[in-house]
């Protein structure tokens, strides 16, 4: 059955790629950019950065009141969850996660790195229902049972980075011999069954059994450093969508919804027109996030699956900040200052502006892509009727469709795009070196 999926899924990129030969390509520059190794500028107004310290039963990763205050005295755990095949959706569990990285996994695929830190995901009773969540798709909720993360899979060499910044553990199913070896001893491999590859669920009290055992040998967790601020920072450009393209038959839609202030995430079904709106298994409520973060550093490959991004010590790098229906120019920041000199902990990434003081972020959930230094961003007409808030949206022409992101450019539009290409991941034979040892 899997191999007949990915045969299938092989001969519809094909086809879907032949259709659109002819089709312009954008070059690597961007409406806006005035080098190819810049991203999207936008300059905010600068505003009075809000006060950095949290009270103590607020998570510092969300600006947002706990439950249970006794959970932040945990390391955060981060797991690595799928999103391909789409059968894999609805993940489980994502809804209760703070931060979430994006990042690619080469064959113009991603997959995610859920950070759950503060209120575990919880319980789904069999009074809520029985009902199966997202159209089309063959993962129920999970009524009745514990509840639990994923479907799980396997790890990758930025993971380590990120465990290190956040102070944490990692959660996957397995990794590649070399990759492996790359991962700290706080790497904890969670199985999948071999005949399902989307079974890989980790229950949630197993979850915070392992965060209790861990804070023994990675200590209090250490997460500073962020801000939040209810109000919107002055200036920015309007976004009322965000497309992120992988490729033709992988395309994510990101709709901002003013009612609730968010932004809510569509995806197509490997089909480049059905786009259906995410949610969580476990609840069946909707994935919506306050924050998206285009997050640019070093990316250095041995292949297009195997590289390692540039995460840890850097003093500067840009991004963008989608917030409130705006987005604006930031910087991201893992500088090794006076708190890391004094106490030996590494602080979560921070977000600044262009003098260095520290930007808001929306308090709640936040979404961060890991791209390539130099990914474009661009404006395009905007075409498409979508209501805001539709459990699908299915595009009446695809080809027509892709072809208007990738070569019309519209300023002002609101309607902002971006693609990923595997070709601005230089080659590194360190990263070979590495993952050979």
């Amino acid at each position: 059955m899997k191999k007949n999926y990915w045969m299938v899924l092989g001969l519809l990129i094909v086809s879907l790629l032949s259709s659109c030969a002819g089709m312009p390509v954008p070059v690597t520059g961007a409406v806006g950019v005035s080098s190819a190794a810049a991203p999207l500028m936008i300059n905010p107004v600068p505003t009075p950065a809000p006060a950095s310290d949290t009270p103590e039963d607020y998570n510092p990763l969300t600006g947002l009141p706990v439950n249970n205050p006794d959970n932040l005295l945990v390391p955060p755990a981060l797991v690595s969850v799928t999103n391909w095949p789409p059968s894999a959706r609805p993940q489980a569990g994502l809804s209760f996660s703070p931060i979430v990285f994006e990042l690619y996994i080469g064959e113009g695929m991603s997959r995610f790195l859920a950070m759950f830190y503060g209120d575990f995901p919880t319980t789904v009773s069999e009074e809520e229902g029985n009902s199966k969540v997202g159209a089309n798709s063959g993962s129920p909720t999970v009524q009745g049972a514990e509840a639990a993360v994923g479907p799980i899979r396997s790890g990758r060499l930025p993971y380590e980075s990120l465990r290190s910044i956040y102070n944490g553990f990692l959660v996957m199913a397995s990794a590649y011999r070399g990759v492996a070896a790359n991962l700290s001893q706080h790497s904890n491999v969670f199985g999948s069954d071999s005949d399902d590859i989307n079974s890989a669920l980790i229950p949630v009290d197993k979850l915070e059994g392992i965060a209790q055992s861990t804070k023994k040998q990675l200590g209090e967790a250490a997460l500073s450093g962020m801000v939040f601020d209810d109000t919107a920072p002055q200036g920015g450009q309007t976004v009322d969508r965000f497309w992120f393209i992988y490729n033709a038959i992988d395309m994510i839609l990101w709709q901002y919804d003013p009612d609730i202030e968010s932004f809510r995430r569509y995806q197509d079904q490997a089909d480049g027109k059905t786009f259906n709106q995410f949610t969580d298994r476990l609840n069946g409520d909707s994935l919506t996030y306050e924050n998206i973060i285009l997050l640019y550093a070093n990316h250095r490959g041995c292949t297009e699956s195997a590289f390692d991004i540039d995460l840890m010590y850097i003093n500067r790098a840009p991004a963008v900040l989608l917030r409130d229906g705006k987005a604006y120019n930031i910087y991201w920041s893992t500088a090794n200052g006076e708190y890391e000199r004094t106490t030996g902990k590494l602080r979560p990434i921070r977000f600044i502006d262009a003098n260095g003081e520290p930007f808001p972020l929306k308090p709640g959930q936040t979404w961060v892509y890991l791209l390539p230094t130099g990914t474009p961003t661009w404006e395009a007409p905007d075409k498409e009727e979508i209501p805001v808030n539709t459990p699908q949206w299915v595009a009446p022409n695809a080809q027509a469709l892709l072809y208007n992101l990738l070569n019309n450019k519209e300023p002002g539009s609101g309607n902002w795009v971006s693609r990923y290409y595997a070709s601005m991941i230089p080659y590194d034979k360190a990263v070979c070196d590495k993952i050979k040892k």
